[in-house]
């Protein structure tokens, strides 16, 4: 109990604007927290990539289209839909994954801007914190004539604003951070399971059964040629 007295007294001499950055620590924790159920669910993880490579340089075709049908995460299912509905034709195939991945990523990076707000943010309104506490501190000096113990409020007002501030900062950064860090992770995959994929269009269509498959991009353009003559 003496430890929750404290911590309210502390938050009350950091003064208004330390409401202000409690509502930021809080926004911070949902966005992570938020984040977080995402990406277990759009994430397959660096293994199914790993996976996926080993199976195309082996020959496995079928397995890697189970393993796309099977695997969670956003590159799964751009794989599977582009090798079951989207691979007769390399230029569709490679658009459709183009498009899709973008849509993927997008909703991946969702919600991080507001992260890289608060990390410039909170220490503002620290700094915030800061001038007004020495606002007081001088106004206070003017009035009691020097006294340390009518200064010290404004003192404290200014240091816990600012500690409160980079601390708020710093978490916002270290979410960010490691968000940051596995959205290149899932685009490094990305690009490598796509390229992967188009070059080896033919056997993974041939593997789900997809009819009518157009061997080259070059037969296609010598096709739609023919049509338009």
């Amino acid at each position: 109990m003496d430890f929750i007295a404290q911590g309210i007294e502390f938050f009350r001499q950091g003064g208004i604007v330390m409401y202000f950055l409690l509502a930021a620590s809080i926004f911070v924790v949902f966005i992570g927290i938020e984040r977080a159920f995402y990406f277990a669910r759009a994430d397959a993880g660096r293994a199914f990539a790993h996976e996926f490579m080993l199976h195309i340089a082996n020959g496995r075709f079928s397995e890697v289209v189970q393993l796309t049908e099977t695997k969670r995460g956003s590159i799964a299912d751009i794989l599977y839909s582009a090798i079951s509905k989207n691979s007769k034709n390399s230029r569709k195939m490679s658009s459709y994954m183009e498009i899709q991945s973008g849509i993927a990523l997008s909703k991946l990076r969702n919600r991080m801007y507001y992260l890289s707000v608060t990390v410039t943010m909170a220490p503002l309104l620290g700094l915030l914190g800061t001038i007004s506490g020495m606002i007081s501190t001088f106004s206070v000096f003017n009035i009691e004539a020097g006294e340390p113990s009518a200064i010290t409020g404004g003192v404290g007002e200014a240091l816990i604003a600012t500690a409160m501030g980079l601390c708020v900062a710093i978490i916002a950064l270290s979410v960010h951070a490691y968000f940051s860090q596995r959205i290149e992770n899932i685009v490094t995959d990305m690009e490598m399971c796509f390229s992967a994929a188009e070059n080896s269009r033919i056997e993974l269509a041939r593997a789900a059964g997809v009819k009518g498959v157009i061997e080259t991009s070059l037969h296609a353009g010598e096709a739609a040629e023919g049509d338009e003559a």
